[in-house]
């Protein structure tokens, strides 16, 4: 079997830039985190060890590298929390082009910008990035129950953001068993 090498990131750079700009709201943000996340991976490349297929172990473990490089980010105040876009502040092509999917876009943008960082990182994971509750409880290094507790809460704020006069949704409860 050949050995991995750091090259092996280079396919997963735009899955990586893609979390990065959804987690921080900015383009540039995205590249410095990304940078950060590619970066610490090479310095530590002897300490990944694959737990499962390949190129999927690959960027688990690099989305972990990202989340704790974004945690030390938020704690440190070098990372900020993402700011929803103004009208005027949103990118040159929302500008020019006002068609509705954009428009879509924008709000989800907006929406997703409110949400906490943790519940936006846990929402990210499982519907962007399709991880199982447990793949994401293991990038995070969170138990399940936090990861689907807080996946109920970014998707019923997220829903609130989308549509403010849609009803709340109460939390999901299994039907009472009775036991004889």
């Amino acid at each position: 079997m050949d050995e991995l090498r750091p090259e092996a990131m280079v396919p997963l750079l735009p899955r990586l830039r893609r979390h990065a700009r959804l987690l921080t709201g900015q383009a540039a943000r995205a590249d410095d985190l990304v940078q950060d996340t590619v970066e610490r991976a090479c310095r530590k490349w002897a300490l990944f060890s694959p737990r499962g297929a390949m190129p999927a172990a690959l960027l688990a473990w690099l989305l972990t590298l990202m989340h704790h490089l974004y945690l030390n980010g938020l704690r440190d105040g070098r990372e900020h929390l993402m700011e929803p876009w103004d009208e005027d502040q949103g990118p040159a092509l929302l500008q020019s082009d006002p068609t509705p999917a954009l428009g879509h876009a924008l709000d989800l943008q907006r929406a997703l910008a409110r949400l906490t960082p943790a519940a936006r990182e846990v929402l990210l994971l499982v519907t962007v990035e399709e991880y199982s509750y447990r793949e994401t409880a293991d990038i995070l290094d969170l138990p399940i129950g936090t990861v689907m507790s807080r996946l109920a809460r970014a998707r019923e704020q997220l829903r609130q953001h989308l549509d403010p006069t849609a009803p709340r949704q109460a939390p999901h409860t299994p039907p009472l068993r009775v036991v004889k």
